[in-house]
């Protein structure tokens, strides 16, 4: 007899984004000045307010087991919150708290698939989506929202992709690694498919709060009782707050959902951190000025290294109006050679870039566009000067 492995685990495929942050800092360790575009978390500290918060829980001994989907004072913070930000009325039994945003969605397709239901996954899409999805029995479909469409999905191209077997779909809003954010317009036409259609929208949201200039951030569920049934409202403190850390993501959805998702936590990790949960509530509760002034900060490096990039031959981009990535079109950088070779892909690229440049960008096959690659401009806008520096006297040599 030999021993096997679970085909499904052996048939995910590792983050390609991990591995190029690893291998950066790899050679940062060895004093190489390494500039990462790869970032996917505000390179600022948690602000004090919430810090103190989770040293007074540790303080006061609340440091046990809690109810599985989150603590009560917690839940509360976050029906007030997707009522007065996104304009949506969740009650206390319809809110999970999870250990981050993935563990959400974990938690959503677990609860709402079967073996062989499809969901539908626009292209650019952060690289997790699939994964997650086929560990919990599901079929990525996926659909792509071209260049000349802003990178964004509509609601014919969703029509089109759907079956007898369409469970879901989902929509990431403000976009990973597009910076793209959808329109109130474009939300409704997309809720009407769904509602036709009866199927759910998995509306991760996590980038909300982070929307530059005229945009303004519209949550699908707030556009009419059919959509809102339909709809599962994923959020969390990573990247508003600067808390990526301390692991707190949370979902809206209706009451049966909700009850699986506890159901499942339960039994998967229990409860999220404890600490971390007194940490989210001050987050939410507090003075909200620290996520004006990141996002101020944000607002002006994407400025920069739109410009930048803008004015630099063989690459373009569209301009970001949320998330803090620019998505770099590298297309006829690829078909130019580089010490007697083709580039032809882009993690041949990312590779010259590494080793040849010291900068580390994140090559977006695994996000369904082979041809582009994700800068993050979630650093100092120092560090941001220099790697596109570096990456423009690449360029420019080809």
């Amino acid at each position: 007899m030999s021993l096997s492995l679970s085909r499904k685990a052996s048939a995910v495929k590792p983050s390609s984004t991990l591995a190029i942050t690893a291998k950066a800092k790899e050679m940062k360790g060895q004093g190489i000045d390494v500039v990462g575009f790869g970032a996917g978390e505000p390179d600022f500290n948690t602000p004090d307010n919430i810090n103190k918060a989770a040293i007074q829980a540790i303080n006061e001994g609340f440091t046990k087991y809690t109810p599985a989907s989150g603590i009560l004072e917690l839940k509360e913070a976050i029906c007030r919150k997707f009522k007065s930000f996104n304009n949506i009325d969740y009650k206390l039994n319809q809110i999970v708290i999870s250990n981050g945003g993935k563990h959400s969605l974990t938690n959503i397709f677990e609860a709402i698939l079967n073996p062989g239901d499809e969901v539908i996954i626009p292209a650019p899409y952060w690289l997790s989506y699939p994964e997650i999805v086929k560990l919990a029995d599901g079929v990525p479909v996926y659909i792509r929202g071209e260049k000349e469409q802003g990178y964004k999905v509509n609601a014919e191209q969703i029509q089109a992709a759907i079956t007898e077997n369409t469970k879901a779909l989902i929509l990431n809003t403000p976009n990973n690694p597009t910076g793209m954010v959808y329109s109130k317009e474009e939300l409704k036409a997309i809720a009407d498919v769904a509602v036709k259609n009866d199927i759910y929208v998995v509306a991760d949201e996590m980038y909300e709060n982070l929307i530059y200039g005229s945009e303004e951030h519209v949550s699908i569920a707030s556009l009419g009782e059919e959509i809102y049934k339909r709809t599962i409202t994923c959020s969390g403190v990573a990247k508003s707050y600067a808390m990526t850390g301390w692991r707190i993501g949370y979902t809206g959805s209706s009451v049966e959902i909700a009850k699986l998702m506890g159901s499942v936590q339960s039994h998967q990790t229990s409860n999220p951190n404890s600490i971390a949960q007194k940490a989210t509530v001050e987050a939410l509760n507090g003075p909200q000025d620290t996520v004006e002034i990141m996002k101020e900060e944000f607002d002006k490096r994407r400025k920069y290294m739109y410009e930048r990039v803008l004015n630099m031959p063989l690459i373009s981009a569209l301009e970001p109006t949320g998330a803090f990535y620019l998505f770099v079109d590298v297309s006829d950088v690829l078909k130019k050679e580089y010490k007697g070779e083709v580039i032809g892909t882009t993690e041949k690229l990312a590779s010259i870039l590494l080793d040849d440049y010291a900068v580390a960008v994140i090559p977006c096959g695994d996000f369904g566009f082979d041809d582009h690659i994700r800068l993050s401009y979630a650093i100092s806008i120092t560090q941001i000067e220099k790697g596109l520096d570096r990456i423009e006297k690449f360029v420019k040599s080809l």
